[in-house]
């Protein structure tokens, strides 16, 4: 999956009639900071987003997994409006990490031996 924000719609009047009743949406990929990369895609649409909005993306044979798009050619589809993302820098997790694995050793070595 991928974190991207609505940019734009797709207007075709003329397409494959699988693709009938689908709205398309231009979706531009964002880093984990929300800036916008160079990348885009179109991707069909199935939980109502509107432009502006942060959402995820699925690509590929998973994006036909939806009722909406379940047998229909599609190859990314919106699946979720993002409210929020919270991330942990590496720093901060690597500490994280590095406490508990303390505590770990700290409390196997308090434990008598067998």
């Amino acid at each position: 999956m991928l974190l991207g924000r609505v940019i734009g719609t797709v207007w075709a009047t003329r397409k494959d009639e699988k693709l009938e009743g689908l709205k398309l949406l231009v979706v531009r990929q964002l880093d984990l900071d929300y800036k916008p990369t160079a990348a885009f895609v179109i991707a069909a649409d199935t939980v109502q987003a509107g432009v502006g909005e942060i959402v995820l993306v699925c690509q590929g044979s998973s994006a036909r997994q939806t009722k909406v798009t379940e047998k229909r050619p599609v190859d990314a589809v919106i699946m979720a409006v993002v409210e929020n993302l919270a991330i942990k820098d590496v720093a901060e997790l690597e500490k994280s990490y590095q406490q508990r694995a303390d505590r770990v050793l700290a409390e196997l070595d308090a434990q008598p031996e067998l």
